[in-house]
């Protein structure tokens, strides 16, 4: 079956060695390191190991699963067992989600080399496929699964198995039928190019021929404006649906003559549907599209709760690796729990737990590293300062030295600011978030001082005024004040805190009275939720002048996650999450973040952003416009098993759509089940939905497997903002419960909106 990719697959001396096969020393911690026969497979595409060669085998990771290679000096672990091994003979791989990094060791510097390089040419041709160089990879990998002997030909008993394999319930004749039909050779077997015609055969869309038999005349092919007669009327393309037509067809038809014709043919029209153009999320969101130039305050930004963390709150590991993740993820606001350490440097941990501990240093480096890789816009270091005067002093020399230019250090014209500077303003910088021991007025009062006393050459009187602030503010003695040496703050690192002061909170009043529009509050998620329900109006008018950081309640060891969206209502900019525990919660978070070129940055909608906003968030009215909308749930497309183990288990899928937004929009509905079908399941169903804020909803469409003696088991998920959503007929391409694609598996859907609120038949 290798040759479905056969021709395509980059082939170099490394690839070559790595399917002959290496011994290498995995590693998970410092007590557990054995050795393994690693190799990959024939196919090109998945890498198996045994615990020696010629032992029995089983698959690794596929190179579809892999997001880099990381080399040993950029391991944690690897870095710890340095003495042990020799870091150039280390290498990483990371994978896409939340599944834990593959550290390995090579018996020599050119292995790991083999491995490294071979595996990132590997990585980059998966990264590249085209759809259908994806699929043909997703049918060499059911194949391989399906092949028990290995042979590279399937018999119809091993297709039966597969057949189970792939969550198909069909009758044996019928199976059989379709098998000597796609066996031409009349081998009694299926190879290649016959396995290929076998999957077309079982995969015949019939909704989506009769849907193209609707617009075209001879059910053969849609003309030009048959076509332009469709991107109209279902999936309401507008005036430019002509423009749009030719675009497609020049994209999405298969043969050269159909594309010299301007005619799309059914495999065409099926690419067309199935590809990002009809994909149930705009395109034309995916790139930044929004305004980056308003004040940082009008933005909801992708925002990490202890990130340091890769486990619960009270034993988990503390990591950089939670760092590296967050930022790659498009996190754009990080926390650092910081400490004083032995040896006079700071560490970071989750204070008065048993969670392990990892340098500050090393943290900064990270952020250094990694904090523009994914997003160019600025990332706030939410710094929570627990350490006495002299480490704090450290701090601020890590801060400084090691980040560099990018450490935003002062306003940026040296000006006072009437604002927020903008995303756009603050690209590649990073911000403290802190308390600060003066006004930003002050500082800049101070400055000018120190330039005037400077140019007169009164140094000093400048030492002098330097002493007498240091003297009230350090402790007179270590003995006596080592509890004051705590709770006081270093000038040093009080001044690299610029436009994010942080402050208590006592109420709105006294926040538009007292404080600055650089100062900002954090609160609890249970003072949040408080503040919304007493006072909701007033939250939304306070986020449009000053920036909000909202945090899980500490009741949540495990590491769990409230509903962001709540929070969102109220225009809360800085949501924090756990973003290393997946599920609904981080579903609707990555489903908000995924648009505007995933830079970690969303604009809130304009009602948000007014700072004389009547806007309540639990009793919205108008002048919102209301809207409803209809979904037919139509099908679903090779489904995965839940339980993988059980070959003879086959789902009974049903979809549920969820609608998360203001406390009225908030419902969800779901289909019926059907029965032992995960392969091409069909509902046919339509639910409606009346929103009164759809600026601010969030859909989630949800699979499940039915089961009546138990809930439910999830199966997989797609959410996206009401905003991004493209009417028509529409594929949704499923997530796993890690957020990570289950390519091909998707649901086929119809939407529509309409204006108001329209009666919703029973």
């Amino acid at each position: 079956m290798a040759s479905l990719l056969q021709g395509r697959l980059p082939i170099s001396q490394d690839v070559l060695l790595m399917q002959k096969g290496t011994m290498m020393r995995k590693v998970r911690s410092k007590n557990w390191k054995k050795l393994r026969y690693f190799r990959l497979q024939e196919d090109g595409m998945t890498v198996w190991h045994a615990r020696q060669v010629g032992a029995r085998a089983k698959a690794s990771f596929s190179i579809s699963d892999v997001e880099t290679v990381r080399n040993g000096h950029e391991s944690e672990l690897l870095r710890s067992l340095a003495e042990e091994f020799p870091l150039e003979q280390g290498f990483t791989i990371v994978f896409h989600g939340r599944r834990s990094n593959l550290d390995l060791v090579a018996n020599s510097v050119e292995e790991a080399q083999i491995w490294m390089k071979g595996l990132q040419l590997l990585v980059d041709f998966v990264t590249n496929m085209d759809q259908q160089e994806r699929l043909d990879q997703w049918l060499s990998d059911w194949f391989q699964r399906g092949d028990k002997n290995q042979d590279g030909r399937m018999s119809f008993h091993e297709v039966q198995r597969l057949l189970r394999l792939m969550n198909v319930e069909m009758e044996q004749e019928h199976a059989f039928q379709l098998f000597q039909a796609a066996d031409t050779s009349q081998s009694d077997t299926l190879e290649g190019q016959e396995f290929i015609e076998f999957y077309k055969a079982l995969t015949k869309r019939v909704e989506v021929l009769e849907l193209f038999g609707n617009f075209s005349a001879d059910g053969q092919k849609l003309t030009l404006l048959e076509f332009v007669d469709f991107l109209q009327e279902e999936q309401k393309e507008g005036d430019h649906a002509s423009d749009l037509a030719l675009e497609l067809i020049d994209r999405h038809e298969p043969s050269e003559s159909g594309k010299l014709r301007h005619v799309l043919s059914m495999d065409g029209f099926l690419n067309y549907l199935y590809s990002k153009d009809g994909d149930i999320f705009n395109p034309s969101c995916l790139p930044i599209y929004q305004d980056m130039t308003q004040p940082l305050n009008h933005y909801y930004i992708n925002s990490s709760h202890n990130t340091y963390l890769v486990g619960d709150q009270l034993c988990g590991q503390s990591s950089v690796e939670g760092y590296i993740r967050a930022l790659k993820r498009g996190c754009r606001c990080v926390e650092v729990d910081v400490w004083d350490g032995p040896s006079g440097e700071p560490v970071v941990y989750h204070g008065h737990t048993l969670t392990s501990r990892i340098l500050f240093k090393e943290v900064v480096a990270t952020l250094a590293q990694y904090a523009f890789q994914t997003s160019d816009y600025p990332v706030i270091l939410s710094l929570e300062n627990h350490c006495s005067w002299e480490q704090q002093e450290i701090i601020a020399h890590h801060l400084t030295e090691i980040l560099g230019d990018q450490l935003l250090s002062t306003t940026l014209d040296g000006q006072l600011p009437t604002q927020l500077p903008s995303p756009e303003e603050l690209q590649k910088k990073i911000l403290v978030k802190g308390k600060k021991l003066s006004t930003l007025e002050e500082d800049l009062e101070e400055e000018e001082e120190l330039e005037t006393e400077l140019e007169g050459e009164q140094e000093p009187e400048l030492e002098s005024q330097f002493e007498s602030e240091t003297q009230e503010l350090s402790p007179r003695s270590k003995d006596k004040n080592e509890k004051k040496s705590k709770a006081i703050l270093c000038p040093s690192l009080s001044a690299l805190v610029i436009y994010t002061k942080t402050v208590s909170f006592y109420n709105f009043t006294h926040s538009r009275e007292h404080y600055r529009f650089y100062e900002l509050s954090s609160f609890s998620e249970t003072k949040a939720k408080n503040l919304i329900k007493e006072t909701g109006n007033q939250f939304v008018q306070h986020n449009a002048w000053q920036l909000s950081r909202v945090y899980p309640s500490g009741l949540r060891t495990d590491s769990s996650n409230y509903n962001p969206q709540e929070f969102w209502n109220a225009g809360c900019q800085m949501v924090a999450m756990n973003v290393q525990t997946a599920g609904l919660e981080m579903d609707i978070y990555d489903g908000l973040f995924r648009q505007n070129g995933g830079c970690g940055y969303v604009l809130k909608p304009d009602f948000l952003r007014d700072t004389q906003s009547s806007f309540h968030p639990e009793r919205p009215i108008s002048p919102f416009k209301a809207q409803t909308l209809q979904i037919q749930v139509i099908s679903g497309q090779q489904l995965p098993k839940v339980d993988k183990t059980k070959e003879g288990s086959i789902v009974d899928p049903l979809v549920r759509v969820e609608i998360f937004g203001v406390r009225p929009d908030t419902t969800r509905q779901e289909t019926s089940y059907v029965e032992n079908n995960g392969f091409n399941p069909y509902w046919g169903q339509t639910l409606c939905f009346q929103l009164l804020v759809p600026e601010l909803a969030m859909l989630r469409f949800l699979v499940k497997d039915y089961n009546w003696t138990s809930r439910n088991d999830f199966i997989g998920q797609y959410t996206l903002p009401w905003t991004c959503m493209q009417q028509g007929y529409r594929h949704i391409h499923l997530l796993s419960k890690d957020g990570t694609s289950l390519h091909p598996a998707s649901l086929f859907v119809h939407i529509c909106m309409l204006e108001g609120l329209r009666e919703v038949e029973s």
